[in-house]
């Protein structure tokens, strides 16, 4: 018994990252709100300049919101390593709290 109840412990919490990944991984961080985010909020973004922000807020604009983070990498731009570096800043919904630019270590942002 109570092997089961660890087992199903362990599902529900798997299930809970997997679903909800970006937002657990921006709970209690600055972050910007993808779906409502102007250009100039989108650009605190590491990686993420006036050109990028731009082609966010027209891709929302022909598509509809965002429905999961994952979804920025459908904007071109935005690339599997781009994406890793702000996810931790990107919500989809609630409030833009992000205020400054957010700076990558160089070490962090060239391929290994």
């Amino acid at each position: 018994m109570a092997q089961q109840k660890r087992i199903v412990g362990v599902w529900v919490l798997a299930t809970l990252l997997l679903a909800g990944g970006p937002a657990i991984a921006a709970e209690g961080m600055a972050v910007v709100n993808i779906n409502t985010a102007d250009t100039e909020a989108l650009m605190l973004l590491p990686k993420v300049g006036p050109s990028v922000a731009q082609r966010i807020v027209e891709f929302r604009e022909q598509n509809g919101q965002f429905k999961a983070a994952e979804d920025l990498m459908l904007v071109r731009g935005v690339g599997e390593k781009t994406f890793e570096l702000i996810k931790p800043y990107v919500a989809i919904s609630g409030e833009t709290t992000l205020v400054e630019k957010v700076r990558v270590p160089k070490a962090q942002s060239k391929e290994p």
